[in-house]
């Protein structure tokens, strides 16, 4: 059975530097050897709790020098100078993230460590695919060659997850908020995807960590649930003003991140079964893998591309 791509019928927000337009690419970076990732989720790691440490109002020049000594050790400068920004341009992305951060509710980033955890970790995507053109617009994600429509691939039974869509009208919106006072834990509480579109490879790496997610759990136990796929950089800076950590560059918007339900499964007692497939697929280095707390946020490594892409053709027949 042959699947077709199927699709429906100035950027504003803070001056972060943006990553280098390209021509649109989405194969693998030329680089087959690349900086020592272990080494650089260690040397992040380590930052994270000097950071932590410097965290009050008081501590802004500290927490300056402390980047700029940071940055630059090898460890974390191999990845950072490997991504379109660059060193240079990192840090400065950084640094004017955490002066403009503030908490609230929306955001993933509950304090300043976190926030640099989630810029810092979300690099190497961005390194990984950095040949890659972003999806700039609204319209082009809706119409891009590659993407697929979900929707169309789930009513064939053709998904090993599920997902939400985002209320489009009023009444849509009205009918989410009673059924969640009606039925609170029935789901969880996400806002949903405002693209049900995906690429083929992530079909392919969301399908198998959802088959295995159920083969390792309980009878019961709901399937993987995805809360965020493909978005276009203009999205990511509407999420951006309305307070979500969305950073920019992002591998969200170069179509090779999702976001993937964890909190709601701790009800169920799986969230550490989850937490665990996860991070094995990024011990082989298939994945990236970023802890936002109610989601974690993945991205699929370019050496797994291919083996996905050919897993996504054989799965629907293509």
């Amino acid at each position: 059975m042959r699947v077709p791509s199927r699709s429906p019928g100035h950027r504003s927000g803070p001056p972060v530097t943006p990553a280098r337009r390209r021509p649109r690419n989405s194969g693998h970076p030329s680089a087959t050897v690349g900086p020592d990732l272990n080494a650089y989720r260690d040397a992040v790691a380590e930052l994270l709790v000097e950071v932590g440490a410097l965290a009050g109002a008081s501590s802004t020049k500290a927490r300056q020098v402390l980047i700029d000594q940071r940055l630059r050790e090898p460890a974390i400068a191999a990845v950072l100078d490997a991504t379109a920004q660059g060193l240079i341009g990192a840090r400065e992305t950084l640094l004017l993230e955490m002066a403009r951060y503030q908490p609230n509710a929306r955001s993933s980033a509950g304090d300043l460590a976190a926030l640099v955890r989630i810029y810092l970790l979300s690099r190497i995507d961005v390194m990984w695919w950095r040949d890659s053109a972003a999806f700039l617009t609204d319209p082009e994600v809706h119409h891009s060659t590659e993407l697929v429509d979900l929707e169309w691939l789930r009513r064939r039974d053709l998904l090993r997850f599920r997902y939400t869509e985002q209320p489009r009208t009023v009444v849509g919106r009205g009918v989410r908020a009673l059924r969640r006072r009606v039925l609170p834990d029935a789901t969880p509480h996400t806002a949903g995807l405002l693209f049900r579109r995906a690429r083929r490879e992530v079909v392919a790496l969301l399908n198998d960590i959802g088959r295995e997610f159920a083969a390792a759990t309980p009878a019961g136990t709901p399937p993987l649930w995805v809360t965020s796929l493909v978005r276009s950089a203009e999205h990511q800076y509407r999420l951006r003003r309305l307070g979500y950590a969305a950073m920019v560059p992002s591998g969200h918007c170069l179509g090779w991140a999702a976001d993937i339900e964890m909190d709601w499964f701790g009800r169920f007692g799986v969230r550490d079964t989850l937490a665990g497939l996860l991070l094995t697929r990024q011990r082989t280095g298939e994945l990236n893998v970023v802890d936002e707390g109610q989601a974690w946020h993945i991205c699929a490594a370019p050496s797994a591309a291919l083996r996905l892409r050919r897993a996504y053709e054989a799965e629907m027949g293509v």
